[in-house]
């Protein structure tokens, strides 16, 4: 069979309510009940996830969690344990890994697999999406849905049709009518403002929108919005999950459900993905001197940025530091942000020898600690350990109550 003849399968693997559900299955106690995991109530800050049982509160990530407990005074409110997610991140993306070696991971709970050329030795698709269900869940415990497409844009809106603990497959010769079932609000990547735009045009619909010439697109919602709808509408990946650049290179990046301009919100993200990224490094074994950030406005404007320095980057910390530094150069506060990525480039692995550095500040011992942590992480698997710039606001906070 030629590569010609082998029809493109993507499955988008998203694990449900991630952070919450780790709580829960850790704490049994928690099942049923509605966990918001974020700042501690009375402080500044925001949900970073919740479980499916808060949503039905109104309650979703980036919400001020004052707002959160005016909604739900009955929540678990638990602090961000960073380390046990990655920790449990590693484990799904192991299991992924089975399947093909063409995983890409895009955040800590979600991930692409190509399976294209794989039914002659897993079978139909489908099926292959149910095992991958169950395994999962049999060795994690956690529930994940999984959207199966044509390219990655569809896989991931095949995804969120179905969650929670879904499993949908759109064929490429359904992908343009499965777009006409999607709603205009549900368009991954889409921005409340171009959705304002389309409701005082009167386009209602994917259907409507998909009928308009993109010139006449273009001049009404510029031509990076139109570019994007026009390819979505029609069941072409606008590129959102592109694979990353030849040079070797790694990274995490996270599309916010609605555009943010929260400073202290977003750079509490930035930090998480900070995180992400350098357990990656630690796992694989890499090294990075150039630090890259990915920012997508809410119109679609794409903006990047990336600075190289003298040393090795070696903690999380100093990745952040660095991070921070690249926002405020490309990010001024007023412009509403939808996603936000944060990345290495040019990897070589950590047994590349090195000339020795003559001194050792702050960020090394750093270093030495986060290290010390991962192997800890990875021999108890508990999640006892978390670093505590994960966990601020939290002091003097009580253990996790139901109140």
């Amino acid at each position: 069979m030629s590569d010609a003849s082998i029809r493109p399968v993507i499955f988008h693997v998203d694990l449900d309510a991630f952070y919450a559900s780790v709580e829960q299955r850790d704490d049994p106690s928690l099942k049923g009940k509605p966990v918001i995991v974020g700042a501690a109530p009375g402080h500044r800050g925001v949900v970073s996830a919740c479980s499916y049982e808060a949503r039905r509160f109104g309650i979703h990530s980036a919400m001020p969690i004052t707002q959160a407990c005016r909604r739900c005074p009955q929540g678990v409110y638990l602090p961000v344990r960073m380390d046990r997610y990655l920790e449990v991140s590693r484990q799904v993306m192991h299991i992924l890994a089975g399947y093909t070696p063409h995983v890409q991971q895009i955040s800590v709970d979600e991930a692409f697999l190509d399976l294209s050329g794989t039914e002659r030795l897993f079978g139909p698709v489908r099926d292959t999406g149910a095992r991958l269900k169950v395994e999962v869940r049999e060795k994690t415990g956690l529930a994940i849905s999984v959207g199966i497409g044509p390219n990655k844009y569809i896989a991931k809106l095949a995804t969120n049709s179905g969650k929670p603990d879904g499993l949908v497959e759109v064929r490429e010769e359904n992908a343009v009518a499965f777009m006409d079932g999607i709603k205009l609000s549900d368009l991954w990547g889409i921005g409340e403002k171009t959705l304002q735009r389309l409701t005082e045009l009167n386009i209602t619909s994917v259907r409507q929108l998909r009928g308009m010439p993109q010139p006449e697109l273009a001049r009404l919602l510029g031509q990076g919005a139109s570019g994007f709808l026009s390819s979505v509408t029609r069941g072409t990946d606008p590129g959102i999950f592109a694979e990353e650049p030849h040079s070797r290179s790694l990274s995490t990046e996270t599309t916010f459900e609605h555009d943010r301009k929260d400073r202290a919100g977003i750079e509490r993200t930035l930090l998480e993905l900070c995180h992400q990224v350098m357990f990656r490094m630690l796992e694989g074994s890499w090294k990075s001197k150039t630090v890259a950030l990915k920012l997508r406005y809410h119109d679609f404007t794409t903006l990047s940025a990336q600075k190289t320095i003298k040393h090795w980057v070696t903690s999380a910390e100093e990745l952040y530091a660095v991070a921070r530094e690249l926002l405020g150069s490309r990010w001024t506060g007023g412009t509403p942000i939808r996603l936000i990525g944060i990345g290495f480039s040019n990897l070589t692995t950590t047994e590349t020898q090195d000339q020795l550095e003559l001194f050792t500040d702050g960020f090394a011992r750093r270093k030495k600690v986060e290290e010390a942590v991962f192997r800890l992480q990875r021999k108890m698997g508990d999640g006892t350990l978390t670093k505590a710039s994960l966990m601020k606001g939290e002091r003097g906070r009580k253990p996790p109550t139901t109140r």
